[in-house]
């Protein structure tokens, strides 16, 4: 067991797992189970498969381990990041609320923006950078901050921001994708709920669909699991089997994947083809006074700009260790032209490159080969 005090790397290792038992695995297997044998009264700890299951509990005491050591916090897990967080805005906001978006965040995001508002819900959006969202916070009932900002790797600062909405009567989530648990732990800044998909770097293999909800033990987060048992938006025990198993490794990929970002920035940064370079562990980032001291870790994520949209597809296809897929934060590294969506205000020569687990001096100089070769 880990205490509020262990190292990031033991805590890892040793998050969530049960109490030894002789003969018996240090993590124990998936549980299979609709129902539980059930006699009586219905109490106890396990009913129904879609309100309780074993894996679930283990899984979701060690990302609590994580995200909020010694806290008195409740962790739930679900199906996806966006059941995560469509558990957490549905959950909280009624006809005749306000709710504080980023502009500039996931491209999920417009799609439950238009379902609030058809909800008649009050949908007001600022971009991350700036805390903007001061300007709009009065009268909501509920704050979302994504930081660092997806694909746009701009930053806000979460305890200002938090303090700010808490005076006026609103609650605060952070949705904490890029920056993982070991990078940023969002409730010990002031927020009320830290979201994330654990899609991402959380699992890190890129072969888990994840999420999960982080908040302190209140009505609020009560209406979070509320939420989970009516919609059903929960994960399978193979899926946080999975997700557990792959926490033991978190500290190793986020060290491994962070320093070798900051390496990939650096030299792309100094590439005469590339603008818009962004990631805020360079000195120069914009984000960078506000990130370093709210973040432990920048993230695994880069994102720049090549000058024409076929001069960055020339590029994706000239990557020989970067896999041209959607998503990030995996052992793998992955790139995409986020324009090719449509749902990100960026330029069509944007690229967002997630750095994975490769020899860092083997993804460089395949990055730089890659660049070279599509300038032709």
């Amino acid at each position: 067991m880990s205490t509020p005090d262990t190292g990031d790397g033991t805590r890892a290792v040793r998050a969530g797992l049960p109490d030894p038992v002789k003969h018996e695995p240090t993590l124990p297997g998936p549980t299979f189970a609709a129902h539980f044998h059930l006699p009586g009264d219905p109490t106890g700890p396990y009913t129904y498969g879609r309100d309780e299951n074993p894996t679930w509990t283990l899984l979701e005491r060690a990302i609590g381990e994580l995200e909020a050591p010694g806290a008195d916090a409740e962790t739930l897990v679900f199906a996806s990041g966006m059941a995560a967080v469509s558990a957490v805005l549905f959950s909280q906001l009624r006809t005749g609320d306000a709710v504080v978006l980023p502009d500039d965040g996931y491209q999920a995001l417009p799609l439950a923006r238009a379902q609030l508002e058809a909800y008649g819900i009050e949908v007001r959006t600022a971009p991350t950078g700036g805390d903007a969202q001061l300007d709009v916070l009065d009268g909501a009932k509920l704050l979302w901050i994504e930081s660092p900002s997806n694909p746009g790797l701009d930053v806000c600062d979460i305890r200002r921001l938090a303090e700010a909405a808490h005076a006026r009567g609103a609650l605060v989530a952070v949705d904490n994708t890029l920056a993982t648990p070991l990078g940023q732990r969002p409730l010990s800044l002031g927020a009320d709920f830290a979201v994330a998909s654990g899609t991402k770097q959380l699992t890190g293999h890129g072969d888990v669909l994840l999420g999960y909800v982080v908040g302190r033990r209140n009505e609020a987060m009560a209406g979070v699991r509320r939420w989970r048992k009516i919609v059903g938006a929960i994960p399978g025990p193979m899926e946080a089997w999975l997700a557990h198993r792959s926490i033991a490794t978190l500290q190793l990929r986020v060290d491994r994947q962070n320093a070798t970002a900051l390496q990939v920035a650096e030299v792309l940064g100094k590439h005469p083809d590339i603008a818009r370079m962004r990631y805020p562990g360079l000195l120069d980032d914009p984000a960078h006074e506000i990130a370093s001291r709210q973040m432990q870790g920048y993230g695994c994520v880069v994102s720049f700009t090549l000058s024409t949209r076929a001069r960055a597809d020339r590029f994706l296809e000239a990557l020989r260790l970067v896999d041209d897929a959607t998503s990030f934060g995996g052992v793998r590294s992955t790139a995409e032209r986020r324009g090719r969506w449509g749902g990100d205000a960026v330029p069509e020569g944007f690229i967002r490159l997630s750095v994975g687990a490769e020899d860092p001096d083997d993804l460089v100089a395949d990055v730089l080969r890659a660049l070279e070769e599509s300038a032709r």
